[in-house]
């Protein structure tokens, strides 16, 4: 059975994504911003057969545009009704027999490679987490065997979302995956830019030692803001 990738996305749509990076660059900038790391990872991970890509979209009957090309050939779905875990718990549940993970659409460093390492660690683990540097996590991935109700409860948004969704996997084992900086604020963003700087974009995507046909495809243009 094919993995599956689920991309987590709320819809592109102005003063509805990023609020909290908003208030400090503007709303047109950070809608911008996460147009453009949504449509590079969309465009990465339906390029790399080793797995399936599902869009999770809320509100689940938005319908909104991404850059040619982009997420040609990805199925979406909604993200159905209640809170972030509940909706994750659901989007998950939709592929109970096989390997899956969700990862949030707005971590500018993850790829396909972070994929692909996740399915690995499910050889040997139950789940899979992508630990973030503010407490939370920015994918999990689970195997078939797994908890019924795996995010309550779960304090989000804070610095114990991690530590509260390993409770629910007491028992199981579980594998942490690199550690990634999401963007919340401009600091953050300006981190991730220092960073990018700093490190060139293979030493930053797993094994640099891969073969070229192992690489991810390189990444579109920075894409315009639909808004």
């Amino acid at each position: 059975m094919r993995d599956t990738a689920i991309v987590f996305t709320r819809a592109p749509r102005l003063g509805t994504v990023k609020r909290r990076l908003a208030r400090e660059i503007g709303a047109r900038a950070a809608l911008r911003f996460y147009v453009r790391t949504l449509s590079v990872l969309l465009h990465a991970l339906a390029a790399d057969r080793r797995f399936r890509t599902v869009l999770a979209v809320t509100p689940d009957r938005a319908r909104f545009r991404l850059p040619l090309g982009v997420g040609r050939g990805v199925a979406r779905i909604g993200q159905g009704r209640g809170d972030l875990g509940s909706r994750m718990a659901r989007a998950l549940g939709r592929f109970p027999h096989g390997r899956a993970a969700l990862i949030g659409c707005d971590i500018p460093d993850a790829g396909p490679a972070d994929l692909a390492a996740a399915f690995r660690a499910l050889g040997r683990a139950d789940a899979a987490f992508g630990p973030v540097e503010d407490g939370g996590f920015w994918l999990v991935a689970l195997g078939p065997r797994r908890p019924a109700h795996p995010f309550a409860p779960v304090r989000w948004s804070g610095p114990h979302a991690l530590a509260d969704t390993r409770l629910r996997f007491a028992g199981r084992k579980v594998a942490l995956l690199r550690r990634l900086r999401d963007v919340d604020t401009a600091a953050d963003l300006a981190a991730t830019r220092r960073d990018r700087a700093r490190y060139p974009a293979p030493a930053r995507c797993a094994s640099a030692s891969r073969s070229r046909s192992d690489r991810p495809p390189t990444p579109p243009p920075p894409a315009r803001s639909p808004a």
